[in-house]
């Protein structure tokens, strides 16, 4: 029995001759639509799949006394017509079924053209914005606006990346906020996908990367007494987010995707939009336009107050051994600050954040300050007279000392002094001042040449590595060695994400950057970050950004951080992700453990129980490779290199060589 005559119907194959055994159900697809195909005393039926009642899906049901009964309430259907018991008024919706030589077909009225929607207006706008990459997971709360992302995925606008975890797409998104300085964005359901966003949302935000949270939520009208998975996502985002709002029946939908893209931009935030369900498949208004940045962005180039200017240039202009210290938020301002370290003579050492805003092969370059760092860049800061500081936030990781002479350059005024006085405060975007000190010191300077002290600080410290290279306490390879290898190996313009833990720090210590770009969860130092960020970064690899377009990444974690994110590496196959990375394995949360000993504790359930990751890797389509003596880490890092797709080396570790 049908609910359709039969013009304008399009045919579709659901099943084989023989697929369905008589007195049995199943959900088939025709087209995009959902059918229950029935099969009861001979006779095949093809029935809408959602029961009238909550929308439950019939062919997961089963046919008990002659009746199709709903698997979630126990509602009953006739298995061929859709009509209910006597006494009921609910039918279910029939299609037209043919048996053919070769399989059941079934007919639909041809799909009427799609209906442009709000979340369609609003995913053209954040095109318009520039995001050419979401993070997510399709669910339930969703859809609509999934379907919106879709049509821009297919259309060629933007890419979308399926991950495992939203913890994953998080930091995915904050990677490639910290490396492109561009918002990308993340897709969830309401409720726990949404929640799972917050520690990257939260790694995003005390690094000031901008980035987009896009999460679904139930239908407004079940908001407030407890529906299944609702939780109060602008509470829960509150701290977080910069900007946060929910979008309603009558909201000004493109407007407010241009004030979130906006607010993750220029004040390099965490903005978050919240779909109730229902919203999410409006029709957009007739004439509605998408919106975009035309009109609603304006430069950063802030000069600086010309009294604290010209205080800075006379503080510089008699200063002997002026050290630059560059941190994370110089990044985009490099050039500018070399020109102005070369006309000073000044070596520039970079905070742990910044490693790699210089080459470690610049006759300046002087490697990272504090617990990473190396002892080149702290015996040039004691050495010192004057620091220029500039993009730094004075952490206690960094280390910078307060009892020297002081300039201090941000563009956030907040930033300056911030935990105590400094001299000079500069409060001016960072490459414009740099030009300014140029132009103002061009008469000259008291400044010594430093460059032949560098040189003799570098070879004592490649001395010292060489050393260390050779320790072997039989427990396994040692870090500088495995940094040895990747510094002589890695692309000089590779983009490098790495996680927290002793690895890091040894990465810090002992590898060399070149033309290197590192990622890593500074301030909030979340465990776990390094294979989601690698992801983030291939996905900039993969613009037309001649900045990142085209470069190698390479991750390097442990075996802890790497044990959170698993899962990801399926993500990396699925999508071609080209991804090296070094794993560091010593069965142990070695960083931990080394905290427990220097305050005499016990060394207690730091211990790690783990997989063969190499073998994993290859099991989830990507290649490993377990490296256990020395002599094969440069073989195995060559081959996995060379590999097109996801690669993982595993280097079995001695934990206390670091």
């Amino acid at each position: 029995m049908s609910d359709s005559n039969t013009t304008n119907l399009s045919w579709h194959k659901v099943a084989e001759l023989d697929e369905l055994p008589e007195g049995r159900v199943k959900t088939v697809t025709a087209g995009t639509r959902s059918i229950c195909l029935t099969h009861w005393e001979g006779q095949y039926g093809a029935l809408d799949n959602r029961c009238p009642h909550q929308g439950g899906p019939l062919g997961e049901g089963s046919i008990e006394g002659g009746w199709l009964r709903c698997p979630w309430h126990g509602w009953d259907y006739g298995p061929l017509t859709g009509e209910s018991p006597e006494g009921f008024d609910e039918r279910v919706p029939c299609f037209p079924l043919e048996i053919r030589d070769d399989g059941i077909y079934v007919a639909l009225e041809e799909e009427p053209k799609h209906t442009r929607t709000v979340t369609d207006a609003m995913a053209e706008t954040m095109v318009n914005w520039g995001v050419t990459h979401v993070f997510g997971m399709v669910g339930h709360s969703n859809l609509g606006l999934a379907d919106a992302i879709r049509r821009q995925h297919e259309a060629g606008n933007l890419e979308y990346i399926a991950i495992r975890h939203e913890g994953a797409a998080a930091f995915a998104a904050s990677a490639y906020g910290k490396l492109t300085g561009k918002p990308a964005a993340c897709l969830t359901i309401a409720g726990p996908g949404a929640t799972n966003l917050l520690t990257g949302m939260w790694d995003a935000k005390v690094d000031r990367a901008p980035i987009l949270a896009l999460t679904g939520q139930v239908d407004t009208q079940v908001l407030g007494p407890g529906a299944f998975q609702e939780v109060d996502l602008q509470a829960a985002f509150s701290g977080v987010a910069r900007f946060s709002q929910s979008v309603y029946r009558d909201s000004k939908h493109v407007e407010l995707m241009n004030l979130a893209c906006k607010n993750a931009i220029l004040e390099r935030d965490v903005a978050h939009l919240i779909f109730p369900d229902e919203v999410q498949t409006l029709p957009a208004g007739e004439g509605t336009e998408a919106g975009g940045p035309d009109g609603r962005l304006t430069g950063l180039e802030i000069s600086a107050p010309k009294d604290a200017l010209d205080k800075a240039a006379e503080v510089l202009r008699a200063s002997k051994r002026p050290v630059i210290i560059v941190g994370h938020g110089a990044r985009f301002h490099m050039d500018e600050v070399t020109a102005l370290a070369e006309s000073l003579n000044a070596p520039v050492v970079t905070t742990f954040k910044g490693k790699g805003l210089i080459s470690d092969r610049h006759p300046l370059g002087c490697g990272v300050l504090g617990r990473s760092g190396t002892p080149i860049a702290s015996w040039f800061m004691n050495e010192s007279d004057v620091l220029l500081v500039m993009g730094a936030s004075f952490s206690n990781h960094t280390g910078i000392t307060t009892y020297k002479t002081t300039i201090q350059v941000d563009v956030d005024p907040m930033a300056l002094g911030k935990f105590h006085a400094v001299d000079v405060p500069v409060w001016g975007e960072i490459g414009t001042t740099c030009k300014a000190l140029c132009a103002a010191l061009e008469s000259g300077t008291a400044a010594v040449d430093q460059r032949p002290e560098v040189a003799e600080r570098w070879e004592i410290w490649r001395e010292e590595k060489r050393r260390r290279r050779d320790d072997d306490a039989g427990q396994g390879i040692n870090s500088a060695s495995v940094f040895d290898s990747l510094t002589r190996l890695a692309p000089a313009d590779a983009i490098i994400a790495v996680d927290v833990g002793n690895n890091t720090y040894s990465f810090g210590r002992y590898f060399e950057c070149e033309r290197h770009a590192v990622l890593m969860s500074g301030y909030l130092g979340s465990i776990g970050f390094g294979y989601p960020a690698a992801m983030g970064a291939w996905a900039a690899t993969r613009t037309d950004d001649p900045r990142f377009k085209g470069r190698k990444v390479i991750a390097v974690t442990g075996d802890g951080g790497f044990g959170q994110y698993l899962a990801e590496v399926t993500t990396a196959v699925r999508h071609g992700m080209d991804i090296t990375h070094i794993l560091i394995n010593n069965c142990e949360l070695g960083k931990i453990s080394k905290e427990q000993r220097a305050i005499e504790l016990p060394v207690w359930m730091t211990n790690l129980s783990n997989p063969d990751f190499a073998a994993y890797v290859e099991n989830c389509g990507g290649l490993g490779i377990r490296v256990r003596d020395q002599g094969e880490l440069d073989g195995a890092i060559e081959r996995a290199l060379a590999h097109e797709g996801p690669a993982t080396v595993e280097v079995m570790a001695d934990a206390l060589l670091v």
